[in-house]
């Protein structure tokens, strides 16, 4: 097999990787490295109502409407005291959000891509890259698929590997974590009906989240730092619901609706982290390989999206003026997403002497 030539390759397929995909298919080629299939559960998913607006410019709106993904109506907190706060969609001007089928959202926006002309190449990894010789704004790749080496020639290279940032990290380019937080996460059923119900719960420890999923299904999350105590005795599911036992309000709610935790329990990395550069010599970081946001802030997967969008919109005429114009565009996200982080934090002082919330108000004060 000869060298495949390409426009643009891009390592990994998640929301990321596929909206920039599905977004500059139609007019380059585009081939898209998924080094496994979606996972059929996996934390992030929620989608707030603004990514209607972002949906719509991508031509996915109503594509996006027929997934059946549950409408999310109402979220209430515990947070910053002991009464409880609850907001309502309707007062939001832009209506509902989502919680998504993440394994089907996933799978959608891939085969959109593929749709629009992408190729998505299943059980494959990059090997290596280097500037092509014959072309120095070009990359010679060597990719794995299914077992065979494969040789690409590329114009661009995209990270959209998630927080591995593994592209960019082979360029020698630092990923800078400014917390330790960690999530231990189990899913179980709602017995009563609950959909499009969602609860945020601070504590001593760090602070709870549960949504209704599609099917009443439902999941409860806690978040903490890696080295406190609390996330060692809530890395498995038993010391996970012992714990949630002690957060008296978030039971009484899970309780109201008949909550049933099944045998699905998972632990994983929630930190904020951003790299330390966006962007250079035809290639592009996009989603959480670029910024990884705190799930506090409920956009992960809303900055996937846009990141993936703006990326194409650089990646279809890249040159030194489109690739500073994408870093402004990280750099002001970076920007707003640590403020409003603050914000919030900082809206909770009822453990402010506990080692969690004392890292937050010292961290997140601006200097």
């Amino acid at each position: 097999m000869g060298t495949l030539q390409i426009d643009a390759l891009v390592l990994g397929a998640g929301p990321a990787g596929s909206a920039f995909a599905l977004n500059l298919a139609p007019f380059q080629k585009v081939v898209m490295l998924e080094a496994a299939p979606p996972a059929a559960m996996r934390i992030g998913e929620s989608l707030p109502a603004a990514a209607g607006k972002l949906l719509a410019d991508m031509g996915l709106y109503e594509a996006f409407l027929q997934q059946g993904h549950q409408p999310a109506h109402l979220n209430i907190s515990h947070w910053g005291s002991d009464l409880a706060i609850e907001q309502d969609a309707m007062r939001n001007l832009d209506g509902h959000g989502w919680y998504l089928d993440r394994h089907r959202f996933d799978c959608w926006l891939q085969n959109v891509a593929q749709e629009r002309g992408a190729a998505l190449l299943r059980q494959s990894k990059l090997l290596s890259f280097t500037p092509a010789k014959s072309n120095p704004e070009y990359w010679d790749a060597v990719i794995a698929v299914q077992g065979k080496t494969v040789q690409v020639e590329t114009r661009m290279l995209i990270d959209a590997s998630g927080r591995k940032s593994l592209m960019t990290r082979q360029l020698g380019i630092a990923r800078k974590a400014t917390d330790k937080l960690v999530c231990s996460w189990l899913i179980g059923r709602d017995t009563d009906n609950s959909a499009g119900s969602s609860h945020i719960s601070a504590e001593a420890g760090g602070w709870w989240y549960s949504s209704s999923l599609p099917g009443q299904g439902r999941i409860v999350a806690f978040y903490t730092d890696a080295d406190l105590p609390a996330a060692t005795a809530c890395n498995h599911q038993q010391g996970l619901l012992q714990r949630l036992r002690q957060n008296t309000q978030l039971s009484a709610c899970l309780d109201e609706y008949g909550f049933v935790p099944r045998q699905q329990h998972g632990y994983c990395a929630a930190h904020t982290a951003v790299l330390e550069q966006f962007a250079g010599s035809n290639w592009l970081a996009i989603g959480d390989a670029a910024l990884s946001f705190d799930p506090l802030s409920s956009q992960g997967i809303f900055n996937a999206l846009y990141t993936g969008l703006a990326a194409a919109e650089a990646a279809s005429h890249y040159d030194a003026e489109a690739q500073a114009a994408y870093v402004a565009e990280l750099n002001s996200i970076q920007a707003a997403y640590l403020h409003h982080l603050r914000v919030w934090y900082q809206q909770e002082q009822r453990w402010a002497d506990q080692p969690f919330w004392q890292r937050r108000n010292t961290s997140l004060t601006p200097a």
